[in-house]
């Protein structure tokens, strides 16, 4: 498995991969994600930036994932435990869900984090949903800890942190 930037001749397959991955979703009763977020123009935007990553494995892609530093207002009002400026965020963590229930999420997960310390981020945040439960085990799992909440339209997500 290998890690490189998303270009746009990958958006068809990362948005089949996506559509995909709320499908199952949605059979497993999460209702995170759908036609609304994220959209094929979150990921073009996430391109244009040099902000989405892939981790690829016999030319199939296995994992996408955003990092940057943007983030929603609620974010501003949450707890931290680092200061902004050390932190980097990850959005639209997903995995195929080919790979799923592989420990491919945890592998990725690690990959990322090492990616971020190269970075010279300090910590890590994210959202979770809170209805998902493969998710918060994995980031609990990791290490990411509950700082506090927002509420948007798809209900209650958790914001995480994890010091690297």
């Amino acid at each position: 498995m290998h890690y490189r930037p998303a270009t746009v001749e990958d958006l068809d397959e990362i948005c089949c991969l996506i559509r995909r991955a709320i499908e199952l979703m949605e059979q497993q009763g999460i209702f995170q994600w759908d036609e609304l977020y994220p959209a094929r123009e979150d990921f073009l935007e996430d391109i244009n930036n040099n902000s989405l990553y892939l981790a690829v494995e016999d030319d199939r892609i296995i994992a996408v994932y955003v990092i940057n530093q943007e983030c929603d207002e609620e974010y501003h009002k949450c707890d931290w435990k680092n200061p902004q400026e050390s932190a980097c965020i990850i959005h639209r963590f997903c995995v195929s869900p080919d790979f799923q229930n592989k420990g491919i999420g945890s592998k990725v997960l690690s990959d990322v984090e090492e990616q971020i310390r190269g970075m010279g981020y300090k910590s890590i945040r994210l959202d979770v949903f809170s209805g998902n439960p493969y998710a918060l085990r994995l980031y609990e799992k990791k290490g990411y800890e509950k700082r506090g909440h927002a509420d948007w339209r798809k209900g209650r997500f958790f914001l995480m942190e994890k010091t690297l």
